[in-house]
């Protein structure tokens, strides 16, 4: 923040005040602009590149992303299909080209915490670097600079990249898509756009297509030619964009079920089922959709609670959790300026031409936010902050070109825009003070600090317009400018920072502050795991039994004493009870059910196959049997022999008693 705000202060001083680069620099690169370009931008992204990897050899697991990783990089077909387990039998519950980093950096450095982050880090610098290309390309290098600090500087950005979550690839792809866009003047980066998109789907499936009105409008808005033309380029884009997204789904389509894993999250083992049914229908109660309906599991299971009853109450907190406090004080900081900016953009610009590409950005901004803000304000499942990285994007590029806009009318001194620089900081600061006071404890003095920047910046903007000599007063304005960018970002750098502390930098939620600590006690009901074990000093691979209790690894040492040649150590009623076994020993265990618990898989009678085969000896029972995925514990209980191992419920299932299959 400090070197932007620098930053900002050279620009105005060589220009006179005068902020906004031409439209038609675009081609140019830092080097070629200001001098100060270069050493502020290296600054930002190295200030990044900090908050994203403080600590990383201590990074935790997430137990069942990792655990996919792990089993993606031990063979190519797990790697292709996305498996669970190392046997191949069932997928993750989702697309895999967001591991496929992951699991390629674990084949290169090993099986670490932090070789599983370290894409994600990578893949957080790329988005800074290239939000900066897009915003600068569009808007000019100061609002660049400015765009690339807020998003560098938003807490869920700064947890958000030390994560292994699906995320940060989407992230970085989908600003690829807007980045080509901005300068689709001709088909081929509108192509460009449609293939980043496209896989921008396999990282986070249909959430990458609602950044496609955003793109789309603003092409066939502003693209130089003629409307007929713009519709074609616009088809030719989207099938492009089509078929790269679809081509993992149309694989597994078209892959015998015999030659792949099972597709988790289904009751019909379709790729299909699981994107458009599981991962998309079902997660959006409001509109009353069955889960059977779309071939997947119920959406309910995927929580592990009950679906909440509707009501005018539970409407209400829903469409508000935006503004709530877990997600606003991790993504929400420049509220009111971004959208200050959204409105007088267009407004203000809406006598130029149609192609021009300064309006026709803040389109694209705008339409952005307002699509995603909309879609997870209506998503029964969707308040994880490491959702928010794809909003933190057009706040960050509205608020750099917002303030670069609003000081030029600041320096024009005449007119009701003249107070558009005022109530964007007046706004910003009151906000932030808001947000601030849902945790009184963190960071106290984070919001008298803001309130002083504020009245600092208000007071010396004032200031300028006294008489006085035009230099003079030009420099108090800048100053002013100065202090008003650090108070409105001062507080989301403040929440940023929090990752350098060890009690807040490593939920795995894609959080920062005191919220990362809540996620992170919740996050051991739910998927997450960071045990002891995964956090040697210096990074080292666990050892085959590191992160098992003493049960677990005595059954695991009986288990393989006995395994016979069985195809699978032992076969689990949850991914739960695999979890350990598979992470830390890289076990081939089969996991029943997959990740609810609810896949039809194995089936019953490919179950007894199994053991009658010889396949499978042992099954670890746990939980109650309340989901078609785990009706074989009955049988289990029914016809295979107890083993006396302390506290495992561990059964032995001997050929003989399956060899008459149904």
């Amino acid at each position: 923040m400090v070197s932007t705000t620098a930053a900002i202060i050279a620009s105005a001083q060589r220009t006179g005040g005068r902020l906004l680069a031409r439209p038609g620099t675009s081609g140019r690169s830092p080097v070629g602009g200001p001098a100060h370009a270069r050493p502020a931008l290296l600054a930002i992204l190295a200030v990044a590149a900090l908050l994203f990897t403080w600590d990383i050899q201590h990074s935790g697991y997430h137990a069942f992303y990792a655990q996919t990783a792990r089993s993606m990089s031990e063979s190519w077909k797990g790697f292709l299909f996305g498996s669970f387990d190392p046997g191949n039998s069932i997928t993750i519950d989702k697309l895999p080209g967001f591991l496929w980093p992951q699991a390629l950096s674990a084949r290169i450095f090993g099986f670490h915490p932090w070789a599983l982050t370290l894409p994600q880090v990578i893949e957080g610098v790329l988005s800074v670097a290239v939000l900066y290309r897009a915003v600068r390309r569009w808007a000019g290098e100061s609002a660049g600079l400015l765009a690339a600090t807020a998003f560098a500087l938003t807490p869920a950005g700064a947890g958000l990249f030390r994560t292994q979550a699906e995320d940060p690839a989407f992230t970085l792809l989908v600003l690829l898509a807007a980045d080509a866009t901005l300068r689709a003047a001709r088909l081929r980066p509108l192509l460009a756009a449609g293939i980043w998109v496209g896989l921008g789907f396999q990282a986070k499936m249909l959430e990458a297509w609602a950044v496609l009105p955003a793109l789309g409008l603003l092409y066939v808005v502003s693209a130089p030619t003629v409307l007929r033309r713009r519709l074609g380029h616009l088809a030719a884009a989207g099938a492009v964009c089509l078929a790269v997204s679809a081509s993992w789904v149309l694989l597994v389509t078209l892959t015998p079920a015999k030659d792949r894993p099972y597709v988790d999250g289904t009751t019909n083992n379709s790729a299909i089922s699981q994107v458009v049914g599981y991962n998309f229908l079902t997660r959006f109660s409001s509109l009353g959709i069955d889960a059977k309906d779309t071939g997947s599991v119920a959406a309910q299971t995927m929580a592990g609670t009950a679906p909440t009853e509707p009501g005018h109450g539970h409407a209400a907190t829903q469409w508000a959790k935006m503004v709530g406090p877990s997600l606003a004080s991790q993504v929400g900081w420049q509220y009111p300026a971004a959208a200050l900016a959204a409105v007088c953009g267009p407004v203000w610009l809406r006598g130029r031409p149609r192609t021009d590409p300064l309006r026709a950005g803040f389109l694209l901004w705008g339409v952005w936010l307002a699509t995603y803000f909309l879609v997870f304000s209506a998503g029964a499942v969707g308040g994880h902050t490491y959702y928010m990285g794809v909003v933190a994007v057009p706040l960050a590029a509205l608020f750099g070109a917002g303030t670069v806009q609003f000081w030029r009318a600041w320096r024009k001194g005449s007119g009701a825009r003249t107070w558009a620089l005022p109530v964007a900081v007046v706004t910003t600061v009151a906000w932030s003070t808001v947000v601030a006071g849902q945790y009184p404890t963190f960071l106290p003095w984070l919001a008298p600090a803001a309130i002083i920047l504020g009245a600092g910046a208000l007071a010396l903007l004032a200031l300028s317009r006294t008489d006085g000599a035009e230099r003079a007063r030009r420099r108090i304005a800048v100053l002013g400018l100065g202090l008003a960018v650090a108070a409105m970002l001062g507080p989301s750098a403040a929440w940023a920072a929090s990752v350098l502390d060890p009690a807040y930098g490593h939920s795995g939620m894609g959080s920062a502050g005191p919220v990362s600590t809540w996620h992170h006690h919740n996050a051991q009901q739910r998927t997450f795991s960071a045990p002891p074990a995964a956090r040697n000093a210096g990074g080292k691979a666990p050892k085959s039994t590191d992160g098992l209790d003493e049960d677990q690894q005595r059954l695991l040492a009986y288990t393989r004493a006995h395994q016979d040649g069985a195809t699978y150590l032992f076969a689990t009623t949850s991914w739960r009870s695999a979890a350990a076994y598979l992470l830390y020993a890289g076990a081939k265990v089969l996991p029943m059910g997959g990740f609810t618990g609810a896949a039809p898989t194995p089936t019953g009678a490919q179950f007894r196959h199994l053991v009658a085969t010889g396949r499978l000896r042992y099954v670890v029972l746990g939980g109650a049997v309340t989901v078609p995925g785990r009706t074989n514990a009955e049988w289990v209980r029914a016809h295979c022999a107890r083993v006396p191992l302390q506290t495992s419920r561990l059964y032995r299932c001997a050929p003989r008693s399956a060899a008459t299959l149904p």
